[in-house]
């Protein structure tokens, strides 16, 4: 299996066709222990890496600062050019600092030299926004991220989502548009065959304005692996990390009908739930790589797989329709 690439939206950057996500790294646990330390980072870089992956994900609050660093060491014995490195900012780093978060100038100015330091790097390929600020003009923050661009920190700029806010995406690149900024070229939503809000107006204008989609849980947060059933205890290895919360949201009828969809589909393909979960976002026309990550390499090749996995038109539309279409637009 080798990773083929995709465009980046409508930039002339091409980028692996799954990203990786770095998100467990360094991370500290409800129970206090770290969910991927260093030397399984490099490990499950590495297997990446041997797949053909050139896409990797992080953030500067990822393990505090740690996942930066881990990806800086890895690169120090690569050729730099030859990866794709994009990062985040926006949450509050400096505790009981009120200039310490968001989309300030002062916050992005002090975090874009962080970031570079750590990942020991002279530039970003792509910088998001990890969540909006409406406390924060517009115009401020546009202005401040196109100076980076200008400056050579960083290539392209994006922006990352919970809760789809198209509108927000859309007048913020009309700014840039009006002052001849960079604009968001890339839009990092939640999206799977659960959680569904980005389809309809969020994808419409990502299309409408070239902007590449590169969604996160592809996975529903461990949900479409299959390995949870109708009305039975969380399996021990389970990560669900918001308690009632996520069964809440995830263990409902409607939801285990959707993955009753989706082990059908597995079995007649020959692969795996969380591989058909992954390939179906893969076949969407309007996404350009999933962000798939793992616990351990065995996962990570699983969900790598999902690249030799092909769907049939007939097996798209059942998916897409699991939860209730049809969707028209996916």
């Amino acid at each position: 299996m080798e990773l083929d690439y995709a465009p980046l939206g409508s930039t002339g950057t091409r980028v692996s066709e799954l990203a990786f996500g770095t998100w467990r790294f360094g991370r500290e646990t409800p129970k206090g222990s770290i969910e991927i330390g260093e030397e399984r980072a490099y490990e499950l870089l590495n297997a990446y890496e041997a797949a053909g992956g050139r896409f990797i994900d992080t953030a500067d609050v990822y393990g505090d600062g740690k996942s930066e660093r881990w990806i800086g060491n890895w690169l120090a014995d690569r050729d730099r050019e030859d990866f794709v490195i994009a990062s985040k900012i926006y949450w509050p780093t400096r505790e009981g600092d009120p200039n310490g978060g968001g989309l300030g100038r002062k916050h992005l100015r002090r975090q874009i030299d962080r970031i570079l330091d750590r990942l020991d790097t002279d530039y970003v390929d792509l910088l998001y926004t990890h969540r909006f600020d409406d406390d924060t003009p517009v115009e401020e923050f546009m202005r401040t991220l196109n100076g980076f661009v200008e400056e050579g920190k960083v290539n392209y700029l994006g922006t990352s989502t919970l809760e789809p806010n198209g509108w927000k995406v859309a007048k913020a690149n009309e700014v840039a548009r009006r002052k001849g900024y960079e604009p968001f070229n890339v839009a990092q939503p939640r999206y799977n065959l659960i959680d569904r809000e980005t389809e309809g107006s969020y994808l419409d204008m990502c299309r409408d304005y070239g902007i590449g989609v590169v969604p996160w849980s592809p996975l529903a947060q461990g949900f479409l692996t299959g390995k949870y059933e109708r009305d039975a205890d969380l399996p021990d290895d389970s990560t669900a990390s918001d308690g009632d919360r996520w069964r809440d949201h995830y263990l409902t009828a409607d939801h285990f009908d959707v993955l009753d969809v989706v082990r059908s589909v597995a079995d007649e393909v020959g692969a795996t739930p969380a591989q058909v979960s992954i390939a179906f976002l893969m076949h969407h026309d309007a996404v350009t790589a999933p962000i798939v990550g793992a616990r351990t390499r065995e996962q990570l090749e699983e969900n790598l797989g999902a690249a030799d996995v092909s769907l049939s038109d007939d097996q798209f539309r059942r998916l897409a329709e699991a939860k209730g279409g049809p969707f028209a637009d996916v």
